[in-house]
């Protein structure tokens, strides 16, 4: 079992920055693929970003492609969202997602294991 918990989340202005940490323990991330979700209020949960074992793949959604940037540290158990350039349609719970199977998976039945999330709210 993966445990994942989120942090970093928090509130900002429209143009501002956040950098979202998910720290993993139980297992070592360096055996799943890893992806971010989120889910405003009243939306279904959409997904943001994925990185495969290594870090060498990466995938974004279109909305945030530019702007985020997914990383992680195995040595650390942690990977990171990195949300730049920040838009009041930015805010939602952030979730860190993990995935035993091979491949960046965008739905969320992909995924194995999930945090509890972090809030994100975005004002103009």
């Amino acid at each position: 079992q993966v445990k994942l918990v989120e942090s970093g989340g928090g509130s900002v202005q429209a143009g501002g920055s956040l950098r979202l940490s998910c720290a993993a323990s139980g297992r070592t991330i360096s055996n799943y693929n890893m992806a971010w979700f989120r889910q405003a209020p009243g939306k279904e949960r959409e997904f943001v970003a994925a990185i495969a074992r290594r870090g060498t793949t990466t995938y974004y959604a279109d909305s945030v492609k530019g702007r985020f940037t997914i990383s992680r540290n195995n040595a650390k158990n942690t990977g990171y969202l990195q949300m730049n350039s920040l838009k009041p349609e930015d805010t939602a719970v952030y979730y860190c997602a993990a995935r035993v199977n091979v491949g960046l998976g965008v739905r969320q039945h992909e995924y194995d294991y999930w945090g509890q999330g972090t809030q994100v709210t975005v004002s103009s």
